[in-house]
Order: structure tokens, then C-alpha cells, then sequence
């Protein structure tokens, strides 16, 4: 999921936040100990603030295509609701495109009771093919509680909610090798022309300056989105996002063109255009973050989960890892936002108790104290986050209300923004190979969106 805001800068103050240190994450809410958290989720202590049934004996089962420790918190959300309500849940591990995976699960009768589906597109699909079901009483009051319209509407096809956005993210980040920068003698660009004149001062220190994780496709569809929302601006993103432009438009040139003015120098990306595309998104994180004065690159693109990845080096967030906005290519800086909703594609009791929980602000604590994790649930109390780093973001994210827009790529159908090797994805990595191919590029993307939006 990929969602896009558009934010004052003076919203998000990163320059003051870069400077603190990421804290220790407790996991009180979610201990798995067989007591139910006794706060109300809110920060502020009292009762529990949601209620949930009795389910003593219910299997149920969701599945998710997160890994590693993004995973391993978000079972800390499902244990506690195995507390409160006596069911067993099972986390079943899911891979993109997500919606080939459920078919194959549905066809072969045994779907998971909820999925966690990170794609506009894909929810939309999954209620065409009426996999999903209708959202509950109980869990739309939480919804109406708990979150803004935009929210709710981004889970709902032709007026039906179907979805729960349970996580979202900021995606308009670069994070980099405080040591790299320093040795350098490198500061924060602001604007692009900044970025790639820092990029080039931190090359001619010996360190590559950009790690760029090309064998995940959807990175590349971040990295054109971005530079596309500042420079077009939002109402041409959500002509392009909804195809009624052509990405054969001028403005999609103007923007592969600055990209390319990226892509087209290999010294300036690690392992030039062949090492990125065989380094998956975690990897670009960690090489960015280890190596000590030497890393393989000072800085990394991904939004604000990439925490959950520099805490599994020994790299200190605040101090190793600073970050700074994706610099303003346009007049401001662009800030794009992702997320995950939980659908329902069984019918019963169980699933919609878990969607219930999941709207809730007491699983949204649980979440988000755990860090790398935003909540799109404006009833939750900042306080909950583990450092100011989240607590900022996740304040310019609510403080945005009705002004989110999805990411683009994520509101297109799934075969062309959402499917590996294939669509957006593909091209764009064909372009990072090839950055000089800007109208083949183009002509191909028109192509696919075209065979994709029709059917």
C-alpha cells in the first residue's frame, strides 16, 4: 500500500527529528501471556476500548505478505486478541501479487479468514470477485470512531466497506549514514538539484552514495511517484493515478527525465543498475547502515518502516541513522502514504471480530509501541509511538485528515502496479537499467495501463 498526502513542510519537522534517538520499543500491550492489556489503547489507562466476543475454540487464520519483524509485531496484535477472546489465530505467510495467492487459496476452498491487502486495487478486486466480505456493525463503528472519511472510503467499493486500513506509512523519506554524510562533509538537500549535487560530494569522499533496492519493483514505482507529485503536482497525480492521462503525457516525461537524471549515473547507485536490481528492499536498507565508515551506500529511499530494518543493524536511529523529506523537486516536497487493510473472505463471527479489533485503538497501541509502524487511527494517542521520529510522522499523517491520496501505483489494478515482473513494475526496472529510453518507457507503460484499466 502506498497512499499520497500533501503536507506543509512545516508539518514535518524531520531536520529537528533526525537528531533523536530511536528509544527501546516495549511490548506490554501484546505480551502473550494470557492478560489482556488493561489500557484503553488511548496512552491514557481506564478500560478497554473495544468489545469483543466470546470465540473459545474458533480457528482462524490472516494472511499478510510481511516477513522478518514487521510480521513478528503484528502477531504481537493477533495474541492479544487470542487473549480477549479465547480464539487461535494463525499468521499464514501470503506473496505479492497478493491477489494470485488468495485465488489460489479460494479456489482450493481453504481461504484465510481475513487478509491484510496492501493494494486500493486489489481490494477492489477481491470484492468483484466477491471474495470479500461486507464489513460488520461492530467494526464500521470502530471505523467511524476511529478514522477519517478518507480512510473509510479508501476500504469501501461502490459504497460498501470491505476494508479496515490497519497500517499506513510515510513514504517520502531519505534515510542516511550519519558517518558517510559527516566524512563527506555532506548536509540535508533540500530540493533535487541539492540532492544529486549531495549525492556527488559524498561519491567523491569513496562511498557510494545511493542504495537503491531495484529487485523490489514497487520501490521504483515509489521513486517515480514521488518525483511525479512535486513536480506535476496532485491534480495531475490523480489524473495519472485514475488513467485519465496518458503515460505517455508530457508530464510522465518530465518526470522520468529527473529520475533518470539519477538512474542514468551507475557511480551514484550501489553496484550501478545491475547490483540494485539483484538487491531486494531489506538489503538496501542494511548495506546502507553497516560497513562503519565504509558502508556500500549513505543513503537509502523507503518510507518510515525502514526503522523496523535499521534495527536489525547495530546502527542507532537519531544518531548512525538520520533522515531528511524526499527532496522538493516542484515548489514542496512531496509526501506519499501506504497502508494495509484487513478484509474479511469468510463469513462468521470470528473474521469480523478480528476486523472489529483491528479498528480498534487498543491493537493500534500495540502496533505502534513496537516502532516501524504508523496507524492510520486518529484516536490513537502519539504517546504511543516509541521516539519523537514516529510520533512526528504519524502526527503529519492524521494531521492531514481528507487530504490523503493513495499511492498511485497501489490504485491501479494489480497487473499493472501491483504484479512482480510484470506492468509498472517491470518497466521501471527496465528504465533503471535503460534510463536513456524515456518515450519506450513511456509507450510501454501506456501500453500496459491501457490493456489493465479496460479490464
Amino acid at each position: 500500500m502506498r497512499t499520497t498526502l500533501r503536507i506543509s513542510r512545516a508539518a514535518v519537522v524531520f531536520s529537528a527529528i533526525g537528531a533523536l534517538a530511536l528509544t527501546g520499543c516495549s511490548d506490554d500491550g501484546g505480551n502473550g501471556k494470557g492478560k489482556p492489556e488493561k489500557s484503553s489503547g488511548n496512552g491514557k489507562g481506564g478500560s478497554s476500548s473495544v468489545a469483543l466476543p466470546k470465540l473459545d475454540g474458533e480457528k482462524l487464520s490472516v494472511a499478510a505478505v510481511w516477513t522478518g519483524a514487521e510480521q513478528a509485531n503484528f502477531v504481537k496484535v493477533l495474541k492479544e486478541f487470542e487473549n480477549r477472546t479465547g480464539a487461535t489465530v494463525t499468521f499464514v505467510p501470503a506473496q505479492d501479487p497478493i491477489v494470485n495467492f488468495l485465488g489460489t487459496k479460494i479456489a482450493g476452498g481453504q481461504p484465510p479468514d481475513v487478509a491484510m491487502i496492501p493494494q486500493v486495487g486489489a481490494i477492489q478486486q477481491a470484492a468483484q470477485k466477491k471474495w470479500a466480505k461486507p464489513v460488520g456493525p461492530e467494526a464500521k463503528a470502530q471505523l467511524d470512531k476511529n478514522y477519517s472519511k478518507v480512510w473509510q472510503d479508501l476500504g469501501a467499493v461502490d459504497g460498501t466497506q470491505y476494508g479496515v486500513y490497519f497500517k499506513a506509512a510515510n513514504k517520502s523519506l531519505i534515510w542516511y549514514n550519519a558517518k558517510a554524510f559527516e566524512n563527506a562533509g555532506a548536509s540535508e538537500p533540500k530540493t533535487w538539484k541539492d540532492f544529486l549535487a549531495t549525492a556527488e560530494t559524498v561519491s567523491a569522499s569513496g562511498v557510494t552514495p545511493v542504495s537503491v533496492g531495484g529487485a523490489d519493483g514497487w520501490t521504483l514505482t515509489d521513486w517515480f511517484e514521488n518525483i511525479y507529485l512535486s513536480q506535476a503536482g496532485p491534480e495531475k497525480y490523480d489524473q495519472l493515478a485514475q488513467h485519465k492521462i496518458k503515460w505517455t503525457d508530457p508530464s510522465v516525461k518530465d518526470a522520468l527525465s529527473t529520475l533518470a537524471q539519477l538512474f542514468g549515473k551507475p557511480s551514484l547507485i550501489a553496484g550501478g543498475a545491475d547490483g540494485a536490481l539483484q538487491t531486494e528492499f531489506p538489503a538496501s536498507v542494511t548495506q546502507t547502515f553497516t560497513g562503519g565508515d565504509q558502508p556500500k551506500a549513505a543513503m537509502v529511499y523507503e518510507g518510515d518502516f525502514v526503522a523496523v530494518n535499521i534495527a536489525q543493524t547495530k546502527a542507532k536511529i537519531g544518531t548512525d541513522a538520520k533522515v531528511f523529506p524526499f527532496p522538493a523537486v516542484g515548489a514542496e516536497s512531496p509526501v506519499v502514504t501506504g497502508g494495509d487493510a484487513a478484509v474479511a473472505l469468510k463469513d462468521g463471527k470470528g473474521a469480523q471480530a478480528l476486523l472489529t479489533w483491528l479498528a480498534s485503538t487498543d491493537a493500534a497501541k500495540i502496533m505502534a509501541e513496537q516502532g516501524g509502524f504508523i496507524s492510520p487511527n486518529k484516536s490513537l494517542d502519539a504517546a504511543a509511538y516509541p521516539n519523537e521520529v514516529q510520533r512526528t510522522m504519524a502526527k503529519a499523517l492524521i494531521s492531514a485528515g481528507d487530504a490523503v491520496r493513495f499511492d498511485m501505483s497501489d490504485q491501479a489494478p494489480q497487473s499493472f502496479g501491483g504484479t512482480p515482473g510484470k506492468g509498472e513494475w517491470k518497466t521501471l526496472q527496465d528504465f533503471l537499467k535503460n534510463p536513456k529510453d524515456i518515450a519506450g518507457t513511456q509507450a510501454k507503460l501506456e501500453s500496459d495501463a491501457a490493456k489493465a484499466y479496460k479490464s
